[in-house]
């Protein structure tokens, strides 16, 4: 075996790697699929996949990384959040980065509900504003996957016409 496709096989181990980040975001799923199909592009010596390809990859990529951050305000904006739970949404995603699983799955949600009980709503409205918060979430991570799919569908079409 050369090294030739040892580049290959690890570009396949960090994409397969971003894809299960896209779904569990203990990985950041989506910037790893970018440097595997970067290192791919690479190891055929950009011969297939060229500098215009790569660009659509790199801002497909940036895209991702903003609608995973933005989802979870935006699904407690949905529900009727205030002003506070918006930003307390923003600061349990940025929190929950540093707490594993279950600080990302559940942040958004905790950062929503202090957030509008900080601002005076209710449980009840708190409790929804922070599922609004969750679902947004979710919703980001299928996008991800999603995006993570066009991803490696422009690849492999910039691979088989030669870029």
């Amino acid at each position: 075996m050369t090294w030739h496709w040892l580049w290959y096989l690890l570009a396949t181990l960090l994409v397969v790697a971003g894809l299960i980040g896209s779904v569990l975001p203990a990985l950041p799923g989506v910037p790893l699929v970018f440097l595997g199909l970067l290192l791919a592009a690479w190891a055929d010596g950009f011969a297939h996949v060229g500098a215009w390809w790569l660009l659509l990859l790199g801002v497909l990529t940036v895209i991702a990384i903003a609608i995973d951050f933005i989802a979870g305000v935006i699904g407690a904006k949905k529900v009727g959040a205030s002003r506070y739970a918006v930003i307390g949404a923003a600061l349990g995603t940025l929190v929950g980065l540093f707490l594993g699983i279950p600080g990302i799955i559940f942040g958004p949600f905790v950062g929503a509900l202090l957030g509008e009980l900080v601002a005076g709503g209710t449980l009840r409205k708190a409790g929804g504003v922070g599922v609004g918060a969750w679902l947004g979430f979710v919703v980001g991570s299928l996008a991800k996957l999603a995006i993570c799919g066009v991803m490696l569908g422009v690849f492999a079409f910039a691979f088989a016409t030669g870029g």
